[in-house]
């Protein structure tokens, strides 16, 4: 194959679907809700790249530390030949487990921004020209196939981006996952870890404002792909610790009574003064629930390694026998 293969499963009208269609869903139900995908057009990703630099957003920094001194282990225990990256985005994490992985062969990026399946690979075949790169334009969510490719194949979920799923959604999710899984391949999972509530809070209302800012774009993206007109500054930033679910809940708070159109789906949407908008769940985890949610999904917890704080996990999981 060539060195850099792109392949798009999505149909060019999927994501203004799926858009219109957790709009009238989410914006119709009672709390108001919208999944946390829709953040990231590209104002969107350039504001969760400076996230991740904040000095209260550990995640990132924590996850890294995990690959630059596991990666070897990681190397060593699946022996991957191919690398699958769900929802891969920039693909910049990934490298150290890519210079690791001493017999691997092929890297399939899966992401449903073209632009960043592109720049990423083409950036990885600049200091990897042997790696074979086949990107995929896909939603990970939803029927996702990969490309015939060898084995074992190491499939990565990274990011804690896991913790965006409801319970409900992470057993169809890891279920689906398991279904992709040969004898030999594994499943490396990034997830954040129950901790003190004000390190929580703090890493998803950053005192420099750009959470809010990211929070409130979702609003920019409704505007500009349905033509409505919500104003950002009508809506307070809010992040809180829900202590039964152990997530943490980021919302948008109406200051006053306000109603926006979106005329694109013929609607208008009506707020109470102090009425909330959740815009994402980010659940964190326990040992003891990741190796239950795993093998629910008929996946086996191998390899359990945390940052030297205890604030982020990487687990290996193979398929069950």
């Amino acid at each position: 194959m060539s060195p850099y293969l792109l392949t798009r499963t999505l149909p060019a009208d999927a994501m203004s679907s799926a858009l219109r269609r957790d709009v009238l869903r989410g914006l119709g139900t009672d709390p108001k809700q919208l999944p946390p995908k829709w953040f990231y057009d590209a104002r969107g990703s350039d504001l969760f790249e400076e996230i991740t630099r904040l000095p209260e957003y550990y995640p990132t920094r924590a996850e890294r530390e995990i690959l630059i001194e596991r990666a070897p282990a990681i190397a060593a225990a699946t022996g991957a030949r191919t690398l699958v990256e769900l929802g891969s985005g920039s693909s910049e994490k990934t490298r150290h487990l890519i210079g690791a992985l001493a017999d691997l062969r092929t890297y399939v990026p899966v992401d449903v921004s073209e632009s960043a399946l592109t720049q990423a690979g083409q950036a990885l075949l600049a200091d990897h020209p042997d790696l074979a790169v086949h990107a995929l334009v896909a939603d990970f969510q939803n029927g996702l196939v990969l490309p015939d490719a060898p084995g074992p194949r190491l499939v990565a979920f990274l990011g804690g981006t896991i913790g965006n799923l409801l319970p409900a959604e992470r057993l169809t999710f890891l279920g689906a996952v398991r279904a992709l899984l040969s004898p030999g391949d594994a499943l490396l999972l990034g997830t954040d870890l129950v901790k003190d509530e004000s390190a929580l809070v703090a890493a998803y209302d950053d005192t420099a404002g750009v959470t809010a800012a990211f929070n409130k774009n979702v609003l920019s993206v409704l505007n500009r792909e349905l033509g409505a007109d919500f104003d950002p500054d009508d809506f307070d930033h809010v992040a809180v610790w829900d202590s039964e679910h152990e997530w943490i809940e980021m919302r948008l708070r109406a200051r006053t009574a306000v109603t926006a159109k979106i005329p694109a789906l013929d609607l208008a949407v009506g707020f109470d003064a102090g009425e909330e908008l959740r815009t994402e769940v980010s659940a964190k985890f326990r040992q003891d629930g990741v190796r239950d949610e795993l093998a629910a999904a008929g996946l086996d917890l191998r390899h359990w390694w945390t940052d030297g704080a205890g604030r982020f996990a990487l687990s290996l999981a193979f398929p069950s026998d």
